[in-house]
């Protein structure tokens, strides 16, 4: 029977119906970019303090009703205390001066029991000031960003399932729709548990969404095309809707506004159910010929080409019949020694890239004296890095880069806070260095890890791989409010992290120029550990099973 590539090699690779599929399916994984980090600024804190009733105060009394603490060296207003308002009225009707006839420090503090008062400098308002996440309820704020990633991994979960069951376009249109609604229902939130619950149910369609894309083109498309639109195609589109978040949070300073504005646009998107056509892949795996054939007839009327007679004539005449083999599964990515240490590698390797490009994301805000400026800076950033991972795939080892991006994100960490409070602008490039390396460094890890594996277990390993580096999107956030404690500590336990997956990367082996193993005994071993189980008994016990 003939390859799929085989069958529609008569297509070309790259005639009008190629270059629609490619160009809309990179268009439609845009809101992704800025879906996924749109809480920068809607969950962003504002400068704030108490708020202080001007009833009975003079104006000395009511500058001074706020206490002033010293934080990373600079004189701020507190946050969440302010001087006992009974006693600051009482001293204010006598006649007393702040400062001069009273010492501030002897007074009683209370919290702020009338509520906040939020710089409008930046935003007009975000869920933190409009539900009060601050100060005791200040956890709140990261448990946000926390359940919304909780959502994008059952989603990304999810999404496999049920597009294997009911195929890629019902799953990458459902998702998108889940995307716009309850983004867009997310704005109506009166209430703090309700925003919390339609974020859930949208991060169900984040990435979701760009996962179904992903497969769909990878599917659809050929040879080169498909190498470059899974590289970098859909790499570019998330990017350029990460880019464009930074312009709607320019203009749109409300966060209701801002969802709204980012939800509305995807509308545009509905024609392209006409348009993007069901995976023929798919459709014959479940013996769906005559719709696989229509589909790539109608291709073929868009390249004008001639289609032969029969596409898929041999495909219903020589189905398999051997008996099915066993499926893998993850106790099998465990089963030698050779496969454990390698599994437990590459999950450290490519988790802490993931923390670490999580992480630098969400510090967007705190990167520069302009969050929007900063969110732009952190999208750009990405394109270069997109391509230098096409690059290194194409000319060098495998394990040399890994090892190289991850050093490289950890110098540029601990070099941060070596730098001069009065050069703020050479943080901001140590931050995008770091930035860079990580983004490199965890895509580079796909493509590492499904080189690593036979294929038996590819598919297994990767979907394990990448399901405990999407722990790092709920680890990520959390560890930025490390700074509480100390300014830089977020970058220094994050660099040594790093520098630890990076020595950890040593002792796997290099796959570079070396063909795809279909066995376990293929697989490439570790040399420099003494491992007795490789080529074992324990080994050789599975040569006659599908593993």
């Amino acid at each position: 029977m003939k390859e799929y590539s085989e069958a529609i090699a008569f297509l070309g690779q790259w005639g009008r119906f190629q270059q629609m599929v490619f160009f809309l399916l990179c268009a439609s994984i845009m809101p992704n970019g800025s879906g996924t980090f749109n809480l920068v600024f809607v969950a962003d804190i504002p400068p704030h303090h108490c708020f202080v009733p001007d009833v009975n105060l003079t104006e000395d009394w009511l500058k001074a009703a706020i206490p002033v603490q010293v934080v990373n060296g600079r004189q701020e207003l507190s946050r969440c205390s302010r001087y006992r308002l009974d006693v600051v009225r009482n001293l204010s009707a006598q006649g007393y001066v702040p400062g001069r006839d009273v010492n501030l420090t002897d007074l009683e503090q209370e919290s702020c029991v009338d509520g906040w008062t939020y710089s409008t400098d930046i935003y007009q308002s975000t869920i933190v000031s409009e539900f009060d996440l601050v100060c005791s309820e200040e956890w709140k704020q990261p448990f946000t960003i926390t359940v919304f990633n909780v959502g994008v991994i059952l989603g990304s979960f999810f999404a496999g399932v049920l597009s294997d069951r009911f195929g890629r376009k019902p799953v990458l249109f459902a998702t998108m729709a889940v995307q716009t609604v309850f983004g867009f229902i997310q704005a109506f939130s009166t209430s703090w548990i309700m925003f919390l619950i339609f974020l859930l149910i949208g991060g169900l369609g984040q990435m979701s969404n760009y996962l179904a894309a992903l497969l769909l083109g990878a599917e659809i498309l050929t040879s080169n095309v498909r190498v470059l639109y899974s590289s970098l195609g859909t790499n570019f589109g998330f990017a350029f809707g990460y880019m464009m978040l930074a312009l709607f949070a320019y203009f749109l300073r409300d966060w209701k506004s801002l969802l709204l504005g980012l939800s509305l646009p995807t509308l545009v998107y509905i024609p392209l159910w006409w348009l993007i056509p069901e995976s023929p892949r798919w459709l014959l795996s479940q013996g769906r010929v005559d719709e696989a054939e229509a589909i790539v007839r109608k291709a073929a009327k868009w390249n004008k080409v001639q289609a032969p007679q029969l596409i898929f004539e041999e495909y219903n005449e020589n189905k398999t019949k051997t008996k099915p083999k066993k499926r893998s599964n993850m106790l099998d990515l465990v089963r030698t020694c050779n496969l454990r240490t390698i599994t437990f590698v590459v999950c450290l390797v490519w988790l802490v890239n993931t923390i670490g490009y999580i992480a630098l994301s969400y510090n967007t805000s705190q990167l520069h004296g302009d969050p929007f400026i900063s969110c732009f800076l952190s999208a750009l950033v990405e394109l270069p890095a997109y391509v230098s991972t096409f690059l290194v795939l194409r000319y060098l080892p495998r394990k040399v880069c890994v090892i190289g991006f991850s050093l490289l994100a950890a110098a540029s960490l601990y070099l941060i806070p070596l730098m001069p409070q009065s050069l703020p602008i050479l943080n901001v490039v140590l931050e995008l260095l770091g930035k860079y390396a990580f983004t490199t460094g965890a895509v580079l890890m796909f493509v590492y890890s499904s080189e690593l594996y036979p294929t038996v277990l590819r598919n297994t390993a990767s979907g394990t791989g990448s399901t405990v580096a999407r722990m790092g999107n709920l680890t990520g956030p959390l560890l930025l409010k490390l700074s509480v404690f100390m300014k830089y500590l977020p970058h220094i336990t994050l660099g040594s992290m790093t520098v630890v997956s990076a020595i950890a990367a040593v002792v796997l082996p290099e796959t570079f120029g070396r063909p795809l193993p279909d066995t376990i005994q293929q697989m490439p071993t570790i040399k420099m550990l003494k491992c007795p189980c490789v080529n074992s008994e324990e080994t050789k016990g599975h040569e006659d099973s599908p593993l």
